[in-house]
């Protein structure tokens, strides 16, 4: 007898919008990982928009098979929405991320013009907008959960503010047009329904692809990302790869709106993963949105930078009882690692060769460090790239006392779990014994928290045979 389905709340939450994220891919992901339909169907029913339908289906994007978000309005096949020659609309349409618009021409999720703005096409005079303060009075008066209707409204917040100052407009008269307000609607609203549902403990995600190249909008040729979505992944790490818009307004203001920290997938026990497919087949990657829940394995540590300063001095006339007290400043002043090796100099005088690695943040205050510790005149510096995996903190039980484990994870899977040597050590000591025996059983303890190891030929705890990771 199959086991009943647990269920996903309080749980984190990561997003891998490796290629890019747009709202209704989001919203399609969410459902996929195991939210159920009924949530988002009800809260965009709740927002009582006349003749907006939305549904979901099935979609293969290369070599995976997504589900879909698909909204309906009224007269979308009408001819009363004149759009620009070579861009139509199919039943069911939504925007993904990575949508090709036609000259003069552009819908971007959530994407919004001020009042008063000139469009690159023709609208009958009859044609609907829905200005900012009117979705305000929308959310208002639905019956939403309290905190889906909060949600909600900060992210059209974001897109609001960021568009009236673009285009140089009172917040409320940013208004949206047709499509994108029904499109708008349908994605921050169902999103929100699903974050609420989950009520996740924590939210994480991969630095977003935003894409590359230009775009062509109603205001012209614009760079990919597009103005608004700049504004809007400000302070956030970001990533300009593949090929035109990949990333659009509404799924750069939900990363904003919802996400605690970005970074790899931390340490985590994998419990529900869903895939997100966008309308459009990219010539580079798969055009599909993963999320994965899991309950995260103790208490993530801080994202380590991507990018680093190598900073390097050649010392001859230093003395080695200052060596020490050099490795504690450039460690309290920012430095990730600090090491050294002896080294030849010129007329063969030993010398030492100190090392630091430093986020380019602390470059300054380490390099200062350097000069006040050392008899350095002169820094060699380097940028380097790195991998680094997930980190997190696990506590285990020893007969000796409470030990912290390290956890160092790729893709959510942990791949090591090593004891702090000072907590071992200090354990020792109160117990007065050797700091092996209490290594020894902290190592021990911290081998449960490994995963399984599946048996050559099968596939491993939460894979499928041939279902591909992302």
């Amino acid at each position: 007898m199959r086991a009943p389905p647990r269920p996903l709340q309080r749980l984190h939450l990561h997003f891998e919008p490796t290629s890019g994220i747009a709202g209704d891919m989001a919203v399609a992901a969410l459902v996929d990982a195991g939210v159920p339909a009924a949530v988002v169907k009800g809260a965009v029913e709740a927002m009582g928009v006349r003749g907006l339908v939305v549904g979901f289906g099935r979609r293969k994007r290369g070599a995976y098979v997504g589900r879909s978000f698909e909204v309906k309005w009224p007269g979308q096949n009408r001819g009363g929405v004149a759009h620009a020659a070579g861009h139509s609309h199919a039943p069911g349409h939504s925007r993904a991320a990575g949508h090709s618009h036609a000259a003069g021409h552009s819908h971007a999720a959530g994407h919004s013009h001020a009042a008063g703005h000139s469009h690159g096409h023709g609208h009958p005079q009859a044609h609907v907008h829905r200005d900012y303060a009117e979705v305000k009075r929308l959310l208002a008066r639905a019956r939403l959960d309290p905190d889906a209707r909060a949600l909600a409204a900060d992210i059209f917040a974001r897109i609001a503010e960021v568009e009236a100052a673009l285009h140089g407009t009172r917040i409320d008269r940013v208004a949206f047009h047709e499509v994108g307000a029904y499109d708008s609607i349908a994605d921050v609203v169902g999103l929100a329904a699903a974050i609420a549902h989950l009520a996740p403990a924590s939210i994480g995600s991969l630095p977003p692809v935003v894409g590359t190249g230009l775009v062509r909008t109603a205001h012209g040729l614009v760079p990919v990302p597009a103005p608004a979505t700049l504004a809007l992944l400000a302070e956030i790490p970001i990533r300009p790869d593949g090929d035109g818009e990949l990333t659009t307004p509404t799924g750069a203001a939900i990363l904003a709106a919802v996400v605690d920290t970005f970074g790899p997938l931390p340490p985590m026990r994998v419990r529900a993963v869903g895939y997100g497919a966008g309308t459009r087949e990219l010539v580079d990657r798969a055009n599909v949105l993963r999320v994965v829940l899991g309950e995260a394995l103790g208490a993530e540590d801080l994202p380590a930078a991507a990018e680093v300063v190598l900073l390097e001095a050649n010392l001859d006339d230093l003395s080695p009882q200052l060596v020490g007290p050099l490795y504690d400043a450039l460690s309290a002043a920012g430095a990730v690692d600090v090491w050294s090796a002896p080294i030849l100099m010129k007329k063969g005088r030993p010398a030492l060769q100190v090392s630091a690695l430093v986020p380019p943040a602390a470059l300054p205050v380490v390099e200062r460090a350097f000069f006040e510790n050392s008899t350095t005149l002169g820094l060699r510096r380097r940028v380097l790239d790195r991998v680094v995996l997930a980190r997190s903190f696990a506590t285990v039980e020893t007969p000796y006392g409470k030990i912290r484990i390290k956890l160092a994870a790729l893709d959510g899977e942990i791949l090591g779990a090593q004891p702090e040597f000072e907590d071992c050590r200090r354990l020792a000591a109160r117990a007065r014994i050797p700091a092996r025996e209490v290594l020894a059983a902290a190592a021990a303890a911290a081998r449960a928290l490994l995963p399984a190891r599946a048996s050559a030929g099968r596939p491993g705890p939460g894979r499928r045979a041939g279902r591909p990771r992302g």
